[in-house]
């Protein structure tokens, strides 16, 4: 795994070919319990480079199309599977806990619920205050600049822009960690209010 912008988060990516861009997994190193989010299958390496860290004791999936190696993952490491709280009916596979808007998982890590996507309530992360981790409505096709989901995969265009309004609005978003495409290290709220601005 690669060293982000912090020396608790740790990131792994695959690229694919289909849209062009990368995929992106993201580990956050703490005392209490490691946190994955949305996690891609692990290399040999970087399973290892994991259990170094200290294995994981949350995973976290914004949405059901990024499930990904989850489940799997979960069992290997024993770790408590967090997913959307409006998926619980449809999710692939059963959730120890199903997220809210607004509710906090751990300390510094908090839920928000963005609608208009193309799954119910898909969910971003804000941690610490200061960094923004997303699903797939919020999106990197172009280094340093951010998009939104095309509009034919949305299910509400209206809903959709307003969540990426709501995330803009956030006070101190330095950094903006992607599912899908190019990170933001800085500037993510000019990123983020120039997205919103773009509507």
């Amino acid at each position: 795994m690669k060293q982000l912008h912090r020396k608790d988060l740790f990131g792994w990516s695959e690229f694919n070919p289909e849209r062009n861009l990368d995929f992106h997994s993201v580990l956050w190193v703490r005392v209490d319990g490691n946190v994955l989010f949305d996690p891609l299958p692990l290399s040999a390496h970087d399973q290892n480079h994991l259990r170094q860290l200290g294995g994981a004791k949350f995973i976290i999936v914004t949405n059901s199309d990024h499930c990904r190696d989850a489940f799997h993952i979960a069992k290997v490491t024993g770790a408590v599977l967090y997913g959307p709280a409006l998926e619980q009916d449809s999710f692939p596979f059963a959730c120890e806990h199903w997220l809210h808007d607004m509710e906090e998982i751990v300390p510094g890590l908090v839920v928000y619920q963005l609608g208009g996507s193309k799954t119910p309530g898909e969910l971003a992360l804000v941690l610490e205050d200061s960094t923004l981790i997303t699903g797939d409505l919020i999106r990197g096709h172009i280094a340093g600049e951010l998009c939104m989901l095309p509009e034919a995969k949305l299910t509400d265009v209206i809903q959709a822009k307003q969540s990426v309004q709501r995330m803009a609005d956030l006070p101190g978003i330095k950094t903006v960690l992607l599912g899908d495409g190019w990170h933001v290290f800085n500037h993510g709220s000019e990123m983020l209010n120039a997205l919103a601005d773009s509507f």
